[in-house]
């Protein structure tokens, strides 16, 4: 498997943590969480960079670990 393939296979396997956890948050799911979350995603979905995409994934992490911390 190639780097950019694992790339994309972490960026797909966070989001979708990202989605799950978001059915419990408490401003509303279908109405705040899950528009704004495919909007961040969708703003980065053009990086061709290996470095800004992991750093991208880094901060998704944070942003699971906040979201947990709820």
């Amino acid at each position: 498997m190639s780097v950019n393939n694992e790339l994309r296979r972490q960026v797909i396997a966070i989001y979708k943590e990202l989605l799950y956890l978001g059915r419990e948050y408490p401003l509303g799911y279908n109405n705040y969480f899950r528009p704004r979350l495919h909007k961040a995603f969708m703003a980065r979905a053009a990086e061709t960079d290996e470095d800004k995409i992991r750093t991208g994934i880094k901060q998704a992490e944070y942003v699971k670990k906040e979201i947990e911390a709820l």
